[in-house]
């Protein structure tokens, strides 16, 4: 969607509409057409599929190692008697 959404203010701009306009157009801000940009403006659609999909399981990966880590924590602490 995000790359749809930049592609279709290029196309705008290519038929004379200025960037502004075009960026109102298909309703989004400046500043989030710009950082949109700036972050996938060279990726394509199953580029930026494949980003999200690793983001996501790089939190998953995340949350399940902070669980670990308190299971580590809890245990540590029961085996010192501090319980």
């Amino acid at each position: 969607e995000i790359v749809l959404q930049l592609r279709q203010v290029d196309v705008l701009v290519g038929q004379g509409m200025a960037r502004p306009d075009a960026i109102r157009q298909v309703s989004i801000t400046e500043q989030t057409y710009y950082r949109w940009r700036k972050q996938y403006g060279g990726m394509g659609t199953g580029q930026l599929k494949e980003l999200k999909k690793l983001q996501k399981e790089n939190e998953q990966l995340r949350r399940a190692v902070a669980d670990l880590t308190l299971d580590k924590q809890i245990l540590t602490e029961a085996a010192r008697g501090n319980f």
